[in-house]
């Protein structure tokens, strides 16, 4: 069993408020759960308007899989949410 995480940093510069940043990342995180059967929260930065910590995670029988997994999830939000700019990003296979 492999599982892969992905601690992802965004930088959200067109946020005014908690309230919005929070639509922003909640329709995020179910999006990358349809999307790619994904775990996903956020896991820091809870309180800053404009930047949010996400974790996401999966499990697979390959190495190879859980990593293009992973990479794919980052090229899907710099497409699809292109106003949350990622800044870090970290994967890890355990």
């Amino acid at each position: 069993m492999i599982v892969g995480t992905c601690q992802i940093e965004l930088y959200l510069p067109g946020v005014s408020s908690l309230k919005e940043k929070r639509g922003i990342i909640k329709s995020l995180l179910a999006r990358l759960h349809n999307t790619f059967n994904v775990a996903a929260a956020e896991i820091d930065h809870h309180d800053l308007w404009q930047s949010a910590l996400i974790g996401v995670a999966a499990v697979s029988n390959s190495t190879r899989h859980t990593d293009q997994l992973l990479q794919n999830v980052l090229a899907w939000i710099e497409t699809n949410f292109p106003d949350a700019l990622i800044t870090r990003h970290e994967i890890r296979l355990l």
